[in-house]
């Protein structure tokens, strides 16, 4: 996916010790993408972090071109955010 990160989500990214490779690799090969608020979308992906499943979400404004990443986090409450078929 060609993106480009905001200057927010960059900053989130360095305060979560989120490492690009894996927002890079969320965005590629998402497990889902759900919709976010308004026109944005969640691209997330249950990742093994330090032997603790999270869920990484990286939010997305794919309007944009190339598409902006707004921010990224990462929690365990998968549930909360895992759409079931």
């Amino acid at each position: 996916m060609n993106y480009r990160l905001s200057t927010h989500a960059r900053q989130e990214m360095e305060r979560r010790g989120i490492p690009l490779p894996l927002v890079e690799e969320v965005l590629e090969n998402p497990d889902q993408i759900t919709p976010g608020r308004g026109a944005l979308k969640a691209y997330q992906s249950k990742c093994d972090i330090g032997g603790k499943m999270y869920l990484v979400r990286v939010i997305v404004d794919d309007r944009a071109d190339p598409a902006l990443v707004v921010t990224v986090y990462r929690t365990t409450k998968i549930e909360k955010y895992w759409n079931k078929p």
